[in-house]
């Protein structure tokens, strides 16, 4: 086994140096630390090597954006069904259906 050894001493001037990541995040993009299943980490590297290329922690983001958007559109049109339904130009379902039957 090869032995590690530091690197000597070296007199480095720090007093121009400036706080912070030495490359700047994406804008729009925070670096956090969460806890993810085991299973789930799997399935989305899965699909990376599946695909030959690419990188299982922005498929992740893609599959968090799209539930996001999912989510919108369900809301959206569940508030459009709750408008029709309390209008006072809608008529009653059984009553529509009594009229049909007759």
């Amino acid at each position: 086994m090869k032995k590690i050894v530091a690197e000597p001493y070296r007199d480095i001037d720090f007093s121009n140096a400036k706080r912070g990541p030495v490359i700047r995040s994406e804008p729009g993009k925070t670096k956090i630390s969460i806890r993810i299943d085991n299973a789930v980490i799997e399935y989305f590297r899965a699909q990376v090597e599946r695909a030959g290329a690419g990188n299982y922690q922005t498929l992740m983001n893609d599959a968090l954006l799209g539930f996001i958007q999912q989510r919108s559109v369900i809301d959206a049109v569940r508030q459009v069904v709750r408008e029709e339904l309390s209008s006072p130009r809608a008529k009653p379902r059984q009553a529509r259906v009594r009229a049909a039957v007759a």
